[in-house]
């Protein structure tokens, strides 16, 4: 029973991130229909820039470092998302879809190598930017700090979305545009400018993810992206695309999907789940977990 909440709680705490990076695929989705493949290594950009940024702030306590660092990697991201949308996608609007993810998947391309040209192709270890301490262990159950951290950043994110999708005009705006891109014009919604600031939101949240798991997992690369971000993309599918709270849902499914086959079965069939659990939700449920089903008139 103490191995089984461990798992669980391990499995927590890679799924808070997974949640985090499959938010953005959702949101894209919602409003441009569109998966983001390059969204996955938006969330390298950020682990990467936090690395850079911890070299910088290296003055003050622990906590206001992680801060600097955190804000000062989501401001990268945040450009890097308008920028992208802006030079990649806005002009494929009235395209072919299938044109948009063909350039999505040459943007995440392009990321990974000109990460490797800027940074290097090898491996680098994030700093300690707080120092790792067991927080509660009850009876060789453990919750660290660092595990503690992840939950209430993910979720003070998650809520502070939410209330702003829900609660504000933006929020309005952008579920008008998800809804229809021509009746948003017509009542005077500033369309792409709504589009920009969903991927700017989605990338945000990537760059948390980033340094999270920076505090978490510290070894970063150009190419880590790659594999969380097609988990986390199935983490979207499994929870129903284009629905937030799936996003989450889904997140967290499968990072304790993940961590209970390393840890039950074997850590060589990690990696494999994700792609197991797509085939599954597309044969039985292909809109997911908290998906519908919509109806296209002829």
């Amino acid at each position: 029973m103490t191995e089984f909440l461990q798992q669980l709680i391990n499995g927590i705490a890679s799924g808070s991130i997974y949640a985090l990076i499959a938010l953005g695929y959702t949101m894209v989705y919602g409003v441009l229909r569109l998966i983001n493949f390059a969204h996955g290594d938006v969330y390298m950009v950020g682990a990467m820039s936090g690395y850079y940024f911890a070299q910088l702030f290296t003055r003050g306590g622990g906590w206001l470092r992680f801060s600097l660092v955190m804000l000062g990697s989501m401001a990268v991201c945040a450009a890097l998302g308008a920028l992208i949308e802006r030079l990649a996608y806005r002009p494929l609007r009235k395209a072919p879809r299938i044109n948009a993810l063909i350039t999505a998947i040459g943007v995440s391309i392009f990321l990974e190598y000109l990460g490797q040209y800027l940074f290097g192709a090898d491996p680098k270890r994030f700093p300690s930017l707080l120092p790792e301490e067991n927080l509660v262990n009850i009876k060789g159950v453990v919750i660290t700090n660092i595990q503690m951290v992840i939950f209430v950043v993910s979720i003070i994110l998650m809520l502070a979305l939410n209330w702003i999708v829900q609660r504000t005009k933006v929020g309005k705006a952008l579920r008008a545009v998800s809804y229809s891109h021509t009746a948003s014009y017509l009542v005077g919604i500033p369309v792409n400018q709504v589009i920009s600031l969903t991927f700017v939101f989605g990338s945000v949240l990537a760059a948390a993810a980033g340094i999270l798991i920076g505090l978490n997992n510290p070894r970063v690369d150009p190419l880590m992206g790659l594999l969380p971000g097609l988990k986390a993309f199935v983490a979207a599918v499994l929870g129903g695309i284009g629905s937030i709270p799936g996003a989450l849902v889904g997140g967290l499914l499968m990072g304790i999907s993940e961590t209970f086959v390393a840890g039950y079965i074997s850590d060589t069939y990690r990696n494999a789940l994700a792609f197991v659990l797509l085939i599954l939700i597309l044969l039985v449920r292909p809109t997911g977990l908290f998906g519908k089903t919509s109806q296209e008139k002829v």
